[in-house]
């Protein structure tokens, strides 16, 4: 515990009340220092979509105890991909609480630490003049992306799973990101958790609004713009993004916003 506490030193402050909002009826996004998770609460319980780095899992715990919620009565933690940055309170959970992990059986090896479809140094090493990417490579770094621990009990989820979770979340796979990112539709709720297959805003880019990530971060980037497809038909009208503020948009508005010149 000691060893996992110790990177917050490193980062800015956070005020979880600026940075806890409910979106929807229910609906949470919390804004950690560099990526966002979900609460999703409704009569059955609650349950979390990702969970930041490592060093955010404090930040997990006090958003929740925000809301007034025992982080050890969490349904489950829902991933939609097994990036650092969204897996990194997982593996606590897991472990303290017993909490499920969930996520796509495409994405499963990824989440348990099997296969690595991370950005490696060497690809980050030749950007690293640029002030945003050495800002962004110092907090992951400081965040504890570099000694994180696998969600080693994660399981796949089953559509029957998801539909008796909290929300009744229903998954939209692709496969540009990550071989099994997923984004999760809220139906009652009207939101759309889109991961980062489109996000609103991120440390390196200087723009705030619907975008895809930098190349580097995909899997396939080239398959990258044509993936979003996956979400135009979506009955949503709130956007939560993996990274960036939430966006009031319908998919299809803030798809064609995100690719302006295709």
């Amino acid at each position: 515990m000691a060893s996992l506490f110790r990177h917050t030193r490193a980062l800015p402050a956070w005020d979880v009340s600026s940075r806890t909002t409910e979106a929807s009826d229910g609906v949470f996004l919390v804004e950690g220092p560099a990526s966002n998770w979900i609460i999703v609460r409704d009569d059955s319980g609650y349950l979390i979509i990702d969970g930041g780095y490592p060093a955010d899992t404090p930040l997990v715990l006090r958003s929740l105890r925000h809301l007034g919620l025992d982080p050890a009565d969490a349904a489950a933690m829902l991933i939609t991909h097994g990036h650092v940055d969204h897996t990194g309170s997982a593996a606590y959970f897991a472990k303290t609480f017993n909490t499920p992990i969930l996520c796509s059986a495409s994405e499963l090896a990824h989440v348990r630490g099997l296969e690595k479809h991370q950005v490696t140094f060497g690809q980050v090493l030749p950007r690293l003049w640029r002030p945003r990417v050495l800002r962004w490579t110092l907090h992951a770094i400081a965040a504890g992306a570099l000694k994180a621990e696998p969600a080693k009990s994660a399981q796949a989820w089953t559509d029957e799973a998801l539909r008796a979770l909290p929300g009744s979340p229903v998954p939209l796979l692709s496969s540009a990101h990550t071989p099994g990112h997923t984004s999760y539709l809220l139906p009652a709720a009207s939101v759309l958790v889109t991961g980062d297959l489109l996000v609103t805003g991120h440390p390196l880019s200087p723009a705030v609004g619907p975008q895809t990530l930098d190349p580097v971060f995909h899997l396939h980037p080239g398959q990258a713009v044509a993936a979003m497809d996956v979400l135009i038909g979506v009955d949503a009208s709130l956007i939560l993004p993996g990274h960036g503020p939430a966006l009031r948009s319908g998919p299809a508005a803030a798809v064609a916003a995100a690719t302006p010149s295709r």
